[in-house]
């Protein structure tokens, strides 16, 4: 049984003063009305309507539960009116996932021109090395980067691509000279990333002679966020390989210059996940459609100005303008 609809028709009934006036409303006839009402009585157990060949009224339990009827009925309404209106009108809370440099650099900047064209919309973005299982951990949408995306039942889409760079200190080179090709690197400290993107104990260049791969030894320093590597190697600890924007602060003051520039590595794809295409809330389509915009020009702008740029000293912490 129908209750939902039941009901309905109980409050037409009633507000129509007859089966057949609610019937012709409902487009049903009058004796689907009399079932409908029927059922329902049957269900609560309880008579709501005293009815004859001419007339119906309420009785005292009908009274009491045409109320409860009515609000029930409103709320229902109201709900499916906002369900409908997520489709169409950006607002609400967003939880939105990116890898941390990425989020840093980009994201942050994109949120802000995304709220000013959508004020309704609110924004928790959190930021991590890994990519979140978007269901269990109730994300809308995740930005991550891979080489390629794992087989899943999430809606992708491809937003550009970023490549890491190999950089030093000044003072780290004055000690231990400038690695001029890949293969110089065995003989420098070379500082890790650990993480699922970055492949441990190798070093994988592309350059004028191709693919280079690099063996590395034990390094002196293993961590897990760029951010926190790019540091270390302001302090003059090693050579650092990261996505360049992650190097783009110390880049940007003079505390590293970046070392084999006809070199790069780490080429990676920024993806956008989220959970479904079909009935897609209007918050999540506009967020998407806004990335689709703004990001990938921001990273080939960026990844243009490093092909041609060695030991620039003026560049802006994640626009290398």
């Amino acid at each position: 049984m129908d209750t939902l609809q039941n009901m309905r028709v109980f409050v037409r009934v009633v507000e129509a003063g007859s089966f057949t006036a609610a019937g012709q409303h409902l487009n049903a006839t009058t004796a689907q009305m009399s079932r409908s009402i029927s059922d329902l009585e049957a269900h609560l157990r309880a008579r709501l309507l005293n009815r004859t060949t001419r007339q119906i009224a309420l009785t005292e339990a009908g009274e009491r539960y045409l109320h409860r009827c009515e609000q029930i009925l409103a709320y229902v309404e109201q709900a499916e009116a906002e369900a409908g209106d997520a489709q169409a009108k950006p607002a609400g809370n967003l939880k939105a996932h990116a890898m941390t440099g990425l989020g840093q650099c980009y994201i942050v900047p994109i949120i802000s021109r995304d709220q000013a064209r959508y004020p309704d919309v609110r924004v928790e973005l959190t930021l991590a090395q890994r990519t979140p299982d978007l269901l269990d951990e109730g994300f809308d949408v995740s930005l991550t980067m891979a080489t390629k995306l794992p087989d899943s039942g999430l809606i992708s889409q491809r937003l550009g691509s970023a490549f890491s760079i190999a950089f030093a200190s000044p003072a780290y080179l004055g000690r231990n000279g400038t690695p001029l090709v890949p293969s110089d690197l065995s003989r420098h400290n070379c500082l890790q990333m650990v993480t699922s993107v970055f492949p441990a104990d190798e070093w994988t260049f592309d350059g004028p002679n191709g693919q280079e791969s690099i063996a590395l030894g034990n390094a002196a320093l293993r961590i897990n966020v760029a951010e926190a590597l790019a540091v270390a190697v302001c302090e003059g600890m090693g050579v650092g390989l990261l996505p360049a924007y992650s190097a783009a602060g110390g880049l940007r003051s003079g505390k590293v210059v970046r070392i084999l520039p006809e070199y790069t590595s780490q080429q990676m794809n920024v993806y956008a996940l989220y959970p479904s295409r079909q009935y897609l809330d209007a918050k999540i389509r506009t967020w998407v459609d806004f990335l689709r915009e703004e990001l990938p020009a921001a990273l080939a702008k960026d990844q243009t100005r490093l092909g041609t740029i060695t030991h620039n000293h003026d560049l802006s912490v994640c626009g290398f303008e």
